[in-house]
C-alpha cells in the first residue's frame, strides 16, 4: 500500500533530519535506515502499529532504536502519515 506524508509532517521530518545531522551524527545512517525500514513494514502491514489512545482511527508505530514514531491512520487506498512524532515530547501529538 502507498504511504504518504501530509503535510502536517514538514516539520516532524525537518526536526528528525536536524536532530540527526545536529545533535546526534552518529546514530544518522542508523535512523535513516530504520525510517527506511519501518517504511517497507507499514507498506505491507497497514495495521503493524496499535491503535492510538489519544485519537480514533489512528494508529502508532514506535521506529526501532529511535525516539520517533510514526503516526498514521489506514485510508483505503494509502497509508496517510500524520506525524513523525518525536515521543521525548510527550503524548500530545
Amino acid at each position: 500500500m502507498k504511504i504518504v506524508f501530509l503535510e502536517a509532517t514538514t516539520r516532524d521530518i525537518l526536526w528528525f533530519r536536524y536532530y540527526y545531522r545536529s545533535v546526534f551524527p552518529e546514530g544518522s545512517a542508523k535512523a535513516a535506515a530504520h525510517l527506511k525500514g519501518i517504511q517497507r513494514t507499514l507498506a505491507a502491514n497497514p495495521y503493524a502499529g496499535h491503535k492510538s489512545e489519544a485519537c480514533e482511527n489512528v494508529r502508532e508505530l514506535s521506529i526501532t532504536r529511535t525516539p520517533f514514531t510514526l503516526i498514521y491512520r489506514v485510508a483505503p487506498t494509502r497509508i496517510e502519515v500524520l506525524r513523525l512524532w518525536d515521543t521525548r515530547q510527550g503524548n500530545g501529538f
